[in-house]
């Protein structure tokens, strides 16, 4: 057997080995990832320059959640989460059904704009403290938050990294991915939306009798938290904004730029110190991605990933329509159990190579920097790669990056979202919204 064979099966066996630990939960998956990552360097499969490579490659996503992390962590003294979580259990009225609405509605329009991690990072912070008001479990609630971050980040072009990866790749406009796609996000957000009193029916039968008796809190801090306000407010106008100027700002350095305007209010006013706010940051869920970046590296570096193209090929042929519907749902499992950002940005190069295999396209498309149109009759293949990757990501705890933060964060506030718990939750959420997004895809794009 070839030394290439056999690092092949090396990165293979490791990646499934960790998908597997991680289900079985006897280990932190940060842990996991990083002995798989570790076993890729030892066993020669990659050196450590290589496996330092392939996390530079995304390093706009560590960027991202490393800056809104610090920011939301920056302005806790002001304990204005606390505040808003009183006041969002007002307005519910101690009703457990108003509540839950009330999280779809506040996270949908924001993960229109915002990628859905970010959006995470920025309202989880609130669940817990809401949770303890009204005496039930906060995990289901941020369990909710995620489902409906993931799904409303079809909304827009921008809402989820994995929608912007493929429609950066065939270069679709933010307008068009509005006219063409958009509607595909509002039905999944209206596929949770329905099932809330099947999924949740303690909180949605629940009602808190007693309000007067919920805690008061106070912001403090006041004039930081006006400033913070306008800060927060200017990083928010350039996530949207920031990329259309003749000098493109990325989210990432926006959010950096955030970050580091938020250390300095902090400090400055002495709300808290630079190294408690640093400390607290969820290094955890930051280095959990630098790994799963790596063994996705190895499996791309091997040839794994290009023979998987071979097979995808020899089974589709030219079929588009069967390769979109079969797509949607092969790329909506492996969403379940491999983080959607990684996985796209497998999975971009092998369509691409797929659709040269079968004579489609020439093979200038597989060049990054590629900036022309695809024939109309292949984008339904990268649309439902898009439906796939980001619903399929509600399956499982590491299927996308915004339920590995919302885990991050309930361990912070000392709860444990684990493998089983959102399994029970996101396996039904997940067949529904595939079933739902294949229906919307066979009607708007292959009848």
């Amino acid at each position: 057997m070839s030394t290439e064979n056999i690092q092949a099966i090396i990165a293979a066996a490791t990646f499934i080995g960790a998908i597997v630990l991680i289900m079985l939960e006897q280990l932190h998956i940060t842990v996991i990832a990083l002995l798989g990552a570790l076993i890729l360097v030892f066993t020669h499969v990659m050196t450590l320059n290589e496996a330092v490579g392939y996390i530079s490659r995304s390093h706009a996503t560590l960027a991202l959640f490393f800056g809104v992390m610090v920011l939301v962590r920056s302005f806790e003294p002001t304990k204005i989460f606390d505040y808003l979580a009183t006041q969002i259990v007002t307005i519910a009225k101690g009703q457990g059904k108003l509540l839950l609405l009330g999280i779809v509605a506040i996270t949908t329009p924001i993960c229109a704009v915002l990628p859905n991690a970010t959006t995470v990072m920025l309202l989880a912070p609130l669940i817990p403290p809401i949770a303890q008001d009204i005496g039930i479990d906060f995990i289901p609630l941020l369990i909710l938050m995620v489902f409906i971050a993931n799904s409303s980040g079809l909304l827009t072009l921008v809402g989820d990294p994995a929608t912007f990866i493929v429609g950066d790749a065939i270069n679709i406009t933010f307008v068009e991915y509005l006219q063409k796609l958009s509607l595909g996000g509002a039905i999944a957000v209206l596929t949770v939306t329905l099932m809330l009193p099947w999924l949740f029916p303690k909180i949605w039968r629940t009602k808190f009798e007693h309000l007067e008796d919920l805690p008061h809190p106070e912001i403090n801090h006041p004039k930081v938290l006006a400033l913070g306000g306008i800060l927060i407010a200017f990083v928010l106008i350039f996530f949207v904004i920031g990329e259309s100027f003749p000098v493109p700002i990325s989210p990432a350095a926006v959010a950096l730029f955030g970050a580091t305007f938020a250390l300095l209010l902090a400090h400055q006013s002495k709300i808290d110190t630079v190294q408690n706010i640093l400390k607290d940051v969820d290094w955890s869920t930051l280095i959990f991605f630098m790994c799963i970046f790596v063994l996705i590296g190895g499996l791309e570096k091997t040839g794994v990933i290009n023979g998987l193209s071979g097979i995808l090929a020899s089974i589709l042929g030219k079929n588009i329509a069967l390769g979109s519907l079969v797509l949607l749902v092969v790329v909506g499992l492996l969403s379940s159990v491999v983080p959607n950002i990684p996985l796209v940005v497998a999975m971009v190069p092998l369509l691409k190579q797929y659709l040269v295999n079968v004579g489609f396209v020439g093979t200038e498309v597989l060049d990054p920097s590629y900036s022309g149109q695809f024939p109309p009759e292949v984008l339904p293949l990268f649309y439902a790669m898009m439906y796939g990757a980001t619903l399929g990501g509600n399956g499982t705890l590491v299927g996308a990056s915004s339920n590995i933060v919302a885990a991050g964060i309930a361990e912070q506030h000392g709860g444990k979202m684990t493998f089983r718990t959102f399994l029970k939750y996101g396996i039904p959420v997940m067949i529904m919204q595939l079933l739902t997004a294949s229906i919307y895809v066979i009607i708007v794009f292959l009848l």
